[in-house]
């Protein structure tokens, strides 16, 4: 399938989404909780265009290599790709996910395959890992700043052993990689089995070199390892503004540190319910609890979540206005093999 083709679908996908989307908080609902939300709804859409230009910052500091010479691309491609990506996560069932094919398939003509996927997966390593540490972080505040009862911090115990488990598996994957030992598990799984070790045995080289990618960031790009994680992390506070402008358009006497528990607590509930496209229901529903541990009205929570919602509109609409522009510096044709071999090559050197 070309590279127009996927572009098509992508398209239509988000379209049809966010037609749905639409339809399902109302034309009226969305323009009565604008007005409500009122001159705070321009600093909510502007506090995101600020989070994807750091996003960007950190996607960028691991696609460069000093000894790929391709690999230094435009900001404004990273910046394009960045948000088209997340409108696809969005729209798509298994947010995490969506977008990730869509970044390969626009970075393999510049970059080649091997190399665009490493950099997507160790960026979506990366934008996870942050939640993490975003998440523990919280926990500090909460202990540091709320009131708790038993009920609180038995949920502060299940918060921190979920993030001790995953940030113990991402130290993991960016020692030892991540591909190889993904698809040795899918090999022993029925179904699929054959498939698996089909695959595995045409594309060892292919994921051995992935993986080789992803552990040498952590290990020699040392500096681009903890510059892209502070990025990420400066993302996810950044990302806490939305809910602290929304809450003082409505009149909740709402602190910064009570954003960020807000914020962090809602996320942590969405995510352990992560298939639902567009996150239906489970972010107004970590909304309300996260407000009620902060002595808020959870009933406030179902505003937010609108006004969320309509903030995702917003930029699902810039990303698939983005969707058909040619990225500069990403060349819209196929590698030959002559340059790929040369771009595996420089490679090589430069990971040595």
């Amino acid at each position: 399938m070309g590279t127009k083709i996927y572009k098509a679908v992508f398209l239509l996908i988000g379209i049809f989404s966010l037609g749905y989307m639409v339809y399902g908080i109302g034309l009226e609902e969305i323009w009565l909780n604008m007005q409500k939300t009122g001159i705070w709804f321009v600093p909510v859409i502007g506090s995101w265009l600020l989070i994807y230009i750091l996003n960007a910052f950190a996607f960028k500091a691991i696609i460069q290599e000093p000894g790929l010479p391709q690999s230094n691309l435009p900001f404004w491609s990273v910046l394009r790709l960045t948000i088209t990506g997340y409108a696809i996560n969005y729209i798509t069932p298994f947010v995490a996910l969506g977008g990730e094919p869509y970044r390969i398939m626009e970075l393999k003509p510049k970059l080649g395959i091997n190399k665009a996927s490493s950099s997507v997966l160790l960026y979506s390593l990366m934008h996870m890992f942050s939640h993490v540490m975003f998440w523990l972080v919280s926990i500090g505040l909460i202990l540091a700043f709320v009131p708790v009862n038993n009920l609180m911090l038995a949920g502060c115990a299940f918060m921190l052993l979920i993030s001790l488990g995953l940030g113990y598996w991402f130290v993991r994957v960016y020692k030892k990689g991540f591909t190889v030992s993904t698809i040795n598990i899918l090999t022993k799984l029925p179904f699929i089995k054959k498939k698996a070790s089909a695959f595995a045995a045409e594309k060892a080289d292919s994921l051995q070199e992935i993986d080789n990618q992803i552990t040498i960031l952590y290990t020699d790009r040392k500096s681009r390892f903890y510059s892209s994680l502070v990025l990420e992390f400066a993302a996810r506070v950044v990302g806490c503004a939305e809910i602290y402008f929304t809450a003082i358009a409505i009149g909740l006497n709402m602190s910064i540190t009570e954003a960020l528990i807000v914020s962090s607590a809602s996320s942590l509930f969405a995510n352990l319910i992560f298939f639902f496209p567009m996150q239906l229901g489970t972010r107004e529903g970590g909304l309300a609890m996260a407000l009620r541990s902060v002595g808020m009205p959870a009933a406030s929570g179902i505003f937010i979540g609108v006004v969320m919602r309509i903030r995702e509109i917003f930029w699902i609409l810039i990303g698939l206005a983005l969707m058909n522009k040619k990225g500069a510096g990403i060349e819209d044709k196929s590698l030959d093999a002559e340059t790929q071999n040369k771009l595996n090559y420089a490679h090589s050197v430069a990971q040595k």
